[in-house]
């Protein structure tokens, strides 16, 4: 099967962003296909066996009957609209649903505690909430400022989503939505603060498929399977909007991680192309890829983390398929790939995607020579990148710097690039954690440990580890009596899950006398996190309870 690209450099010298003044995905994707080119669109399955599958048609209507059910409610274009899910089908349901009304939904994982979905419903302003009965509960301290609840299942406070899809009209006539007009919200840990609201345009939508054309290698034959939980902007591109943009069948999974189910899943479904983090790939390559008829599996891709060579070589010795490697953010989703058609080079993040112009500048805006290390830049405008941070012009002002060539956004990654234009990962300017493809802010680890009455500071840096990447490691200093023991570490460890999502927690806590602090008192996680690398370069553990 030919790739959708045979020659990168031709393709880059040829391509012409066509953006349409008006999108509306569920009406310009969902229903158009519905309508000229039907076929499926999803097959989904769980852990105890449970099967569904749908076609576009299927979508169109359903889509259809949600975003009516919502219109009935006194939702309507603008509106924001927090859809709480696991992979299960209603998820591209309510997604799509608000996208054929012009609401704005907000994809949020199902770990994220009554005290994160609190913030973004005040932070967003929230009229609406999709969720779970097993959920609900997380809701309560902001269900009376929400004039819309509804939930699959019974629960108190909440409309059953079988009642308001009965009542939805199939025939719904999708708004029109101009290019520009906001689509969907995503929230994203930084380095200091509460998590970033990061908004986008229908435009976005509209040229997230590029990566799904040109890197995924999508056709309507395709079945993929894109492991990403629903709140990261990586399912949108890789499970909703970059597949069915493409025409391709998408295959959700809705059950816990296991390596062997994994390939039976593979096999089983008959996936084509498999897109997972390293540490996924890592365990799944180790649980007998040989027993496994992986025939019709064609294609293998990696994103939200660097991939371990290693990694790479077991994978391509067990399957004969490289694994190509991508790098995106939520603000401007995939902008740096590697190809079919392109050979990869070892450690390289890949080469900008058509339509986009990456370089390696310094804190002016100049580009910087090959070989020369660097601010990791995209230039503007383009369709792909944000609105904007949702109430926050300061923040987003301050991503961007004006050079010769024009207006640059700073992604915040350091790099470099070889004279053949193939860029390579230096680091994060910032302070941000990226552990097993999860993106933490330090500070929303360090403020749920402040409100453990043992610690009197604490410091979060990303410590190595050759399996996640990097895991959260805490510094902790304690109050005056207190014992820092292996009791404690895992008592502040059930605390922070507990008061944040959970997968933020300190897999490695040490106690400290002091913290390194600058002259004026700020703490330095720099000096913290050389000392983490410095262990892991002498091969020492980062989980320690005492350093």
């Amino acid at each position: 099967m030919a790739p959708n690209m045979t020659s990168y450099d031709d393709t880059v010298r040829a391509f012409r962003w066509q953006v349409p003044d008006t999108f509306n995905f569920g009406a310009d994707v969902v229903d158009r296909f519905a309508r000229e080119a039907d076929g499926p669109a999803l097959v989904w399955a769980n852990a105890a066996g449970a099967e569904q599958r749908f076609t576009f048609s299927d979508m169109a209507g359903l889509t259809a009957r949600f975003a009516s059910a919502l219109a009935q409610r006194g939702i309507g274009k603008g509106d924001r609209v927090l859809v709480m899910m696991p992979r299960i089908p209603e998820w591209q349901i309510a997604m799509v649903g608000c996208l054929k009304l012009g609401a704005v939904p907000i994809p949020c994982i199902e770990m994220l505690t009554a005290k994160d979905v609190a913030y973004r419903v005040r932070h967003a302003g929230v009229r609406a909430i999709v969720t779970r009965a097993e959920q609900a509960a997380k809701f309560e301290a902001v269900m009376e400022a929400v004039p819309v609840r509804l939930s699959i299942g019974e629960a108190r406070g909440f409309e059953p989503w079988d009642a308001a899809m009965a009542g939805g009209d199939a025939a719904f006539a999708p708004v029109r939505i101009a290019a520009d007009d906001p689509a969907v919200l995503y929230y994203t840990s930084g380095s200091t603060g509460q998590p970033k609201g990061v908004l986008h345009a229908a435009r976005g939508l509209y040229a997230w498929r590029g990566s799904a054309h040109y890197w995924l290698d999508l056709k309507r034959s395709d079945v993929i399977w894109c492991t990403a939980d629903t709140g990261w902007s990586k399912a949108g591109t890789s499970i909703l909007f970059g597949p069915w943009g493409c025409g391709a069948c998408s295959f959700f999974y809705d059950g816990p991680f296991d390596p062997q189910e994994r390939l039976r899943l593979l096999e089983k479904y008959g996936v084509t192309v498999y897109c997972a983090p390293g540490t996924e790939l890592f365990r799944v390559v180790d649980a007998g890829v040989e027993a496994h008829d992986l025939s019709r599996l064609r294609h293998t891709v990696s994103s939200g983390e660097t991939l371990n060579p290693a990694i790479a070589a077991r994978w391509r010795a067990a399957t004969g398929q490289p694994i190509l490697e991508a790098y995106g953010q939520t603000e401007t989703l995939m902008t740096l790939l590697n190809y079919l058609c392109v050979p990869p080079r070892e450690g390289s993040m890949g080469r900008p995607l058509p339509g986009l112009e990456l370089d390696i500048i310094d804190l002016d805006g100049r580009r910087l020579p090959p070989g020369t290390e660097g601010d990791i830049a995209l230039l503007t405008p383009n369709p792909q990148m944000m609105l904007g941070y949702l109430h926050d012009a300061e923040r987003t002002a301050e991503c961007y710097v004006d050079g010769p060539d024009g207006r640059w956004f700073i992604t915040g990654d350091l790099g470099m690039k070889d004279e053949d234009g193939y860029f390579f990962h230096r680091g994060r300017r910032d302070d941000v954690i990226n552990s097993a493809g999860y993106r933490i802010g330090p500070s929303e680890v360090e403020n749920a440990l402040l409100e453990h009455p043992a610690v009197q500071e604490c410091a979060v840096v990303g410590a190595p580890h050759g399996e996640r990447g990097e895991i959260v490691k805490a510094f902790v200093v304690l109050r005056a009596g207190v014992r820092g023991d292996d009791a404690l570490k895992a008592a502040l460890q059930d605390h922070v899950k507990a008061t944040t999502a959970p997968y933020k927690y300190p897999r490695a806590v040490a106690f400290l006398d002091e913290l390194p602090k600058t002259m004026t008192g700020k703490i330095q996680r720099r000096v913290l996190r050389d000392l983490e690398k410095a262990r892991a370069a002498e091969g020492k553990t980062a989980d320690v309870a005492r350093v």
